[in-house]
C-alpha cells in the first residue's frame, strides 16, 4: 500500500513521547520511524488525496481475494496446491509488503511490540496452518483501513490548514512611484502595499487610504463588515471590500499576526492532553501484555485441555492478536483532538494545545477583567443632561471646548457631537490644570470640566453631580450651570449575553478591575456577574484568584494577557482577548479568542467538551469491542474473518466519529 504517511500528524501531535507513538501508530508504512523527520510543518501546502490508482497493488490483492472466493464458495472449485498458495501469496505481498518491511526494520532494532509486527505474525501464522484466504483478508482489511485513515488525517491537515490559503504569493508594492508585484517577504518596513477589491492583505500594518472596509471572517470567524480609518490596524488575512486601498507595512511578512497565528496553532498539535498521554502509555503497556496473553491462548490449555489441539488453539491465538491491534485508539484519539483544535480555529478561538480543551471542560468559575474583556477599553458618551440649554447646544458647546484638548475624555466628546461644533467659533481656550477648560463659544465664557472646575468659579451646581458614577463632563455658560455629559467605557454589545451563557452552565462569574469600586459595581449589576472586585493593583488580582483556587475553583481567567500575565499563569486556563491587537497576548495566554467577544468564551468551553465527548466514545466503543471479540476469539466462536471486520470495523467508527467534530457547528 504505496500510501502517503498519516502519522505526520499524529507523531506531531505525541512529539512528547515521540519514540512510542512511531511505535503504535497505524498507518506508518513506506519509513523507518526513527529515521524520519518527525515535523509536521503546517507552512507547507497540504497533501492532496491520493487517487485509487496510487493504491493499485491493495486494490489487485482485493481483486484476487474475491476471485478466489467466488472460485472457492461460489463455483466449488477451490484452486487446487500449491496453485492456490502462490496465488494467496501473490496478493500477501502486495497487500502487506509495507507491514512486513516495517515489521521488519523494528525488529532489527529489537522492537517486536508494535502493531506491524503483530499483524505481520497473525498472518504469517495464519499461512503456516492453510489459512491462506484468511491470512489475506486480514492483511488486505487492514490495510484498506489504513486507507481510510489517510484520508481522515490529510482531511484534518486540510482542516487546518486552510488557515494558510489565506496568505497571499503575491503582493503590489508601491516603490519610485511603480507598482509591481514582489514576494510578500521580499516588502519592508514603512513600505506602501496596494491592496485591490476582492484581494487578500498580505501584511500587516495601518490603512494608508482614508478608509476602507474589510471581510475579517479568516482571522476572527466573523463575516460582518469590518471599516477601518486611516492609521488603523489592517492585518494579514483580511479582504479588502471596497476600492483599491493602500497600506503602509508595519510587521515583516514572519513577524505578521497570521504568521504568529499559525506558529502558535503548529505548536498546538505538540501539547497532548491528559487523555492523549493516557493512550500513549497504555498503548506501551498493552501490546506486550496482549503477546503474553496469545501465547498464554496458544499453550496454556496443554495443560488443562485433554483433547489438545495445537492447529486450534494457534489459531485462537492468532485471532486473538489480530483483534487486539488497537490502532483504532491510537489514531483516532489524536485525530479528534487535532479536530477540536481545527473546529475551534475555525471559530475565531486559538487553543495552544490539546491539553487546554480538555482543562475548559472542567471549568467551574470563570474570573474576567473588565477593560477590554467586558467592555471596549474605548470612552463612549453614555448620557447628555442639560439645565438651561437643548442637549444639541450642550453638545455643540462641550465638543467646540473640548476639541482643544487631546484627552481621551475630549476625544470622546467630540467623537459623539460630529459636525454640531463645526461651524462653531472658538477663542481664548485655556487649560485649567486638574479641573479641565474655559473658553470662548460664540461670544459666551464656557467653562467645560469636573465639579471641581464649577467650585472653584464659585458657581453653583446639583448635588447628583457629585453621586455620579462615571466619569462626568459639566458645564457652565456665563457663570450658570448648563448641564453634564456622563463618560464611560462602553460595554461590550454581547458581553450581557455571554454572562447568560455561563450561568446556563453552572458556571461561577466574578470579575476583577483596577477601578474603583462603584463603577465596578454598576458594570456588574448591569451584566448579572456574580462577584466584582473593584480597586485592584496586579498583586491584588493574584490574591483573589488564589482565594478561589484555595476554595477548590478550577478557574479559566479572561483578561488582555499582558497587564494579567500573573493571573494567566495562576488560572487553570487562560484566555486573551484581543489577540489580533496585542502580541503579548499569543504570548502569555493558554487560548486566544480572536474576535474580542466575551460570549466566546462558553464557545470554546463546548469546543472542549465536543471534543472530550467524541474522545471517550471512542475509546469506549473501541475497548467494547475488543474485549468482547477478545472473548469469543479465545473461546473459539469468533475466527480470523469475525476478527479483522471487528478490528477494521471499530478502527473507522472511531475515525468517522473523530472526523465528525470538523463538520460541527459551535
Amino acid at each position: 500500500m504505496e500510501n502517503t504517511n498519516h502519522n505526520d500528524i499524529t507523531k506531531k501531535l505525541n512529539n512528547e513521547e515521540a519514540h512510542e507513538a512511531d511505535q503504535h501508530a497505524a498507518g506508518e508504512h513506506h519509513h523507518d520511524h526513527d529515521e524520519e523527520d518527525e515535523t509536521l510543518n503546517l507552512t507547507e501546502a497540504p497533501e492532496e488525496a491520493e487517487s485509487w490508482l496510487s493504491h493499485w497493488p491493495l486494490l489487485t490483492a482485493l481483486l484476487i481475494l474475491a476471485v478466489m472466493l467466488t472460485l472457492e464458495y461460489g463455483f466449488k472449485y477451490p484452486p487446487p496446491f500449491p496453485v492456490n498458495l502462490i496465488i494467496f501469496l501473490i496478493a500477501f505481498g502486495l497487500s502487506g509488503y509495507n507491514v512486513l518491511g516495517m515489521a521488519w526494520r523494528k525488529a532489527k532494532h529489537f522492537d517486536f511490540f508494535n502493531e506491524f509486527f503483530l499483524m505481520s505474525v497473525a498472518t504469517i501464522g495464519a499461512f503456516s496452518i492453510g489459512s491462506y484466504s484468511e491470512g489475506v483478508a486480514v492483511m488486505v482489511f487492514y490495510s484498506i483501513g489504513e486507507w481510510f485513515q489517510d484520508a481522515a488525517v490529510n482531511r484534518a491537515k486540510k482542516s487546518i490548514k486552510t488557515l494558510l490559503d489565506i496568505r497571499p504569493d503575491k503582493v503590489t508594492v508601491m516603490r519610485n512611484g511603480q507598482s509591481s508585484e514582489v514576494d510578500p517577504k521580499t516588502v519592508q518596513l514603512d513600505e506602501i502595499i496596494q491592496v485591490k477589491a476582492g484581494e487578500k492583505v498580505a501584511l500587516d500594518g495601518e490603512l494608508y487610504s482614508d478608509a476602507a472596509s474589510f471581510n475579517t471572517a479568516a482571522l476572527t470567524g466573523e463575516s460582518k463588515p469590518d471599516t477601518k480609518r486611516k492609521g488603523e490596524k489592517v492585518l494579514a488575512g483580511m479582504i479588502n471590500l471596497d476600492k483599491v486601498s493602500e497600506v503602509q507595512v508595519k510587521a515583516l511578512f514572519k513577524d505578521s499576526k497570521l504568521s504568529q497565528i499559525l506558529e502558535m496553532v503548529q505548536d498546538a498539535t505538540a501539547r497532548k492532553s491528559q487523555t492523549q498521554l493516557f493512550i500513549s502509555r497504555f498503548a506501551k503497556i498493552y501490546t506486550p501484555i496482549v503477546f503474553a496473553l496469545a501465547l498464554l491462548v496458544c499453550f496454556a490449555p496443554y495443560f488443562f485441555v485433554d483433547t489438545y489441539n495445537f492447529h486450534q488453539w494457534f489459531y485462537r491465538a492468532l485471532v486473538f492478536l489480530v483483534i487486539s491491534c488497537p490502532c483504532a485508539l491510537v489514531v483516532s484519539i489524536p485525530l479528534g483532538y487535532f479536530g477540536g483544535i481545527g473546529l475551534a480555529s475555525r471559530n475565531g478561538i486559538l487553543f495552544k494545545g490539546s491539553n487546554f480543551l480538555d482543562v475548559m471542560t472542567k471549568i467551574n468559575t470563570v474570573i474576567m477583567d473588565k477593560t477590554g474583556t467586558l467592555t471596549k477599553g474605548v470612552f463612549k458618551v453614555q448620557e447628555v443632561k442639560s439645565d438651561s440649554l437643548s442637549s444639541d447646544e450642550l453638545v455643540q458647546m462641550a465638543a467646540a471646548i473640548e476639541a482643544n484638548s487631546t484627552h481621551p475624555i475630549a476625544k470622546a466628546v467630540v467623537e459623539y457631537a460630529g459636525d454640531k461644533a463645526k461651524d462653531v467659533k472658538t477663542e481664548n481656550v485655556e487649560e485649567i490644570s486638574g479641573h479641565g477648560l474655559k473658553g470662548t463659544v460664540n461670544g459666551k465664557t464656557v467653562l467645560a470640566g469636573n465639579a471641581k472646575l464649577l467650585k472653584k468659579f464659585d458657581i453653583i451646581y446639583p448635588g447628583e453631580v457629585d453621586s455620579l458614577v462615571d466619569t462626568v463632563v459639566v458645564l457652565a455658560v456665563d457663570n450658570q450651570y448648563a448641564g453634564y455629559i456622563t463618560i464611560a467605557d462602553e460595554i461590550k454589545e454581547d458581553a450581557k449575553e455571554a454572562i447568560q451563557r455561563m450561568h446556563s452552565l453552572k458556571l461561577q462569574t466574578v470579575m476583577l478591575s483596577g477601578d474603583k469600586q462603584a463603577v465596578v459595581d454598576k458594570v456588574a449589576k448591569s451584566l448579572g456577574i456574580d462577584k466584582a472586585f473593584g480597586d485592584l493593583l496586579p498583586d491584588g488580582k493574584v490574591e483573589k484568584v488564589q482565594g478561589f483556587k484555595d476554595a477548590g475553583s478550577r478557574i479559566a481567567f479572561v483578561g488582555d494577557g499582558v497587564n494579567d500575565a500573573p493571573v494567566v499563569a495562576l488560572a487553570d486556563a487562560g484566555i486573551a482577548m484581543g489577540g489580533l491587537g496585542s502580541d503579548a497576548t499569543i504570548e502569555t495566554a493558554d487560548i486566544v479568542i480572536q474576535n474580542d467577544q466575551p460570549s466566546k468564551i462558553t464557545t470554546a468551553i463546548r469546543a472542549g467538551k465536543i471534543t472530550n465527548g467524541v474522545v471517550w466514545q471512542n475509546i469506549t466503543i473501541a475497548m467494547l469491542v475488543k474485549v468482547i471479540v477478545l472473548i469469543l476469539g479465545a473461546g473459539g466462536v469468533a475466527n480470523l474473518w469475525e476478527a479483522v471486520i471487528a478490528d477494521v470495523g471499530v478502527a473507522l467508527l472511531a475515525i468517522l466519529n473523530a472526523v465528525r467534530i470538523q463538520r460541527m457547528k459551535l
